[in-house]
C-alpha cells in the first residue's frame, strides 16, 4: 500500500472541477486551452470524470488567468459558479438532503471527491453560523483567487439547492484590502471585510434550518452510497486520511494526542495502532506529515510570524520547529520562507504563456 507521505504530498482536484475552471475563463475571454497547456494540464483528461489534477498545477492555472486577464478580481462573478461549477454526485446529495445546513454537512464530509484539498468548518454563532473555507496546495503557495472562487461557488451552491436566494450576512478573507472591493460586494450580495482571522462566510440560522423542498431519504442513502464508492477508489475512506483530517482540525490548539484523536473517530486506541499498521503508517508518521505540508502552507504567507507558525503546527517551542524544518525542506524555517517567496517566480509566469501576438 502506497504510504500516507506519498499521499500527501499529492493532493489533487477532479477534472470536472478544473473543466469548469476553464470554461469560466472561456467565458471572460481567455484562450483557456493555452492557459491549461502552460499549467502542465493535458487538456484531453478534462474530458475523463474520473481523472485528478494535481493541485499546483491548478494555482498555477489561476496565477496565469490572473497575469492574462490583468484582473486581480477573476472570478468574482456571482453568474460564473451558477454557469460552470459541477459538484459532481455530491450536489445531489446535498439536494435529497433535510435542511441546507444538512446538505452543507454533506458537503463538507465528501468534498474530497470534488478536492481532498479544501476543507470546509462550521463556527456556529448566535442566530447563524460561519462557514470556514480553507484550501491547500502540495508545493506551490495558493493564489487568493482559487480560495475566493472556491467560496463563492459554496455560496452559489447554497442558492441552488435551497431554489431561494439565500444571501449570506458577512464574509470575510484573511488577505488585506483590495483597491477595489466593489467586485467582492456585488459577486456576495453582503458586506466583505479584509484582514480578518479566517476566510468564511456567514449564514442565517433561519436559512440553514429550513426544509429543502427536494429532500428525499431514499435518494439521499442511494447517493451517499455512491460518493462512499467513489472514495474508496480515491484512498480517502482510509483511516489514515481521517486520522490526518483530524490531525489538521486539531493542531492550532496544540499537538493532539493519538487517544483522542481515536475516541472522536470512535474507535479505541489499540483498534486505530492496528488500522493505520495495515495501511503501513503510524500516527507519529502522520502528525509530522500533517505539520510538514501546513508549514508549507503557513511559510508561504508573509502574514504569519514565525513563532505564529510554530504555534499553529502545535509545536510546543521554536526549537522544535526550527528542528523539523531541517529535516523536512533541509533548511531554515526562514531560508524555507525565502526560497517560497522568491521574485522569480513572476518572471517565470510572465514567460509561461505566450502573447496573444505569437
Amino acid at each position: 500500500m502506497t504510504s500516507r507521505r506519498q499521499s500527501l504530498s499529492k493532493r489533487s482536484s477532479s477534472s470536472i472541477w478544473v473543466k469548469g475552471l476553464a470554461d469560466m475563463f472561456a467565458a471572460q475571454g481567455l484562450d483557456a486551452q493555452r492557459l491549461l497547456t502552460a499549467s502542465g494540464i493535458d487538456v484531453a483528461v478534462l474530458a475523463k470524470p474520473d481523472a485528478r489534477i494535481d493541485v499546483d498545477a491548478i494555482s498555477r492555472l489561476w496565477e496565469l488567468a490572473v497575469l492574462r486577464s490583468g484582473d486581480p478580481t477573476l472570478g468574482m462573478d456571482r453568474e460564473q459558479p451558477r454557469r460552470h461549477v459541477n459538484f459532481d454526485v455530491i450536489g445531489y446529495v446535498m439536494l435529497a438532503s433535510q435542511t441546507l445546513m444538512a446538505g452543507l454537512e454533506s458537503l463538507a464530509r465528501y468534498y474530497a471527491v470534488i478536492s481532498d484539498a479544501i476543507t470546509l468548518e462550521f463556527e456556529p454563532v448566535p442566530d447563524g453560523c460561519w462557514l470556514a473555507i480553507d484550501l491547500f496546495g502540495n508545493a506551490q503557495p495558493l493564489p487568493r483567487q482559487r480560495l475566493e472562487y472556491s467560496l463563492l461557488t459554496v455560496a452559489t451552491l447554497c442558492r441552488w439547492i435551497t431554489r431561494r436566494d439565500i444571501q449570506a450576512l458577512a464574509v470575510e478573507f484573511t488577505y488585506p484590502q483590495p483597491d477595489n472591493d466593489e467586485p467582492y460586494r456585488r459577486a456576495f450580495g453582503c458586506p466583505v471585510r479584509f484582514g480578518q482571522p479566517s476566510n468564511r462566510m456567514l449564514l442565517a440560522q433561519s436559512d440553514l434550518e429550513a426544509p429543502l423542498l427536494s429532500s428525499d431519504p431514499v435518494l439521499f442513502g442511494m447517493h451517499q452510497r455512491v460518493i462512499e464508492a467513489r472514495l474508496e477508489r480515491l484512498g480517502n475512506a482510509s483511516t489514515g486520511h481521517r486520522v490526518s483530517e483530524e490531525i489538521v482540525r486539531r493542531l492550532h490548539l496544540g499537538e493532539p494526542r493519538r487517544e483522542d484523536i481515536a475516541r472522536s473517530l470512535a474507535m479505541a486506541d489499540r483498534t486505530l495502532q492496528r488500522r493505520l499498521q495495515e495501511e503501513d503508517t503510524s500516527f507519529q508518521q502522520l502528525l509530522d506529515d500533517a505539520r510538514r505540508e501546513l508549514a508549507q502552507k503557513y511559510l508561504a504567507e508573509p502574514r504569519y510570524a514565525l513563532g505564529q507558525v510554530a504555534d499553529m503546527l502545535g509545536f510546543a517551542d521554536q526549537s522544535n520547529f526550527f528542528r523539523a524544518s531541517k529535516r523536512w525542506f533541509g533548511v531554515s524555517p526562514g531560508q524555507y520562507r525565502t526560497r517560497l517567496l522568491c521574485p522569480e517566480g513572476l518572471d517565470e509566469l510572465q514567460a509561461a504563456v505566450p502573447s496573444e501576438a505569437d
